[in-house]
């Protein structure tokens, strides 16, 4: 949720629907001095890639809603924002601990699915969603990020 709310900040406080790369880069760096520079762009290139944030005609828009976001006052992010999280992984961990199965079960159980219902015709993480909507276990803010990897 922090990489949300961080990539949600500069639109919230200045009300623009789009900005372009020097402005958020001013904005993170020199505004709010949350990160450097170098920082800056590698959070737009991350944000890029897992959904979060479209390029075009320059300028940069968030691709989630952001009305609904509240930032805390005096809220800064973490580094966390730059670690890269699996999304794969994250929701085999999210079934094994619903379901209380080992990590090796729910893959050996997705492997069945895309196997035996898709005739492997289906990506590993369009099978984690399906198992888990079978399941009844939320998956939802996963899945843009689980779309970004099924594009690599």
């Amino acid at each position: 949720m922090t990489l949300r709310l961080t990539i949600a900040a500069p639109f919230r406080h200045t009300r623009k629907a789009g900005m372009r790369k020097n402005e958020l880069v001013y904005y993170y760096a020199l505004d709010r001095k949350w990160m450097s520079t170098e920082q800056a762009n590698l959070l737009l290139r991350r944000a890029e890639e897992e959904g979060l944030l479209g390029l075009e005609d320059g300028l940069y828009t968030p691709r989630f809603d952001i009305s609904g976001l509240t930032i805390p006052v005096g809220f800064r992010p973490t580094s966390g924002i730059f670690e890269r999280h699996d999304p794969v992984q994250d929701l085999i961990g999210r079934i094994a601990r619903a379901r209380s199965l080992d990590e090796t079960e729910v893959v050996a159980e997705m492997n069945r699915i895309i196997r035996e219902k898709f005739d492997a015709h289906l990506l590993p993480p369009a099978a984690l969603v399906v198992l888990a909507k079978s399941y009844g276990i939320p998956c939802e803010d996963l899945l843009d990020a689980l779309k970004g990897t099924a594009k690599k």
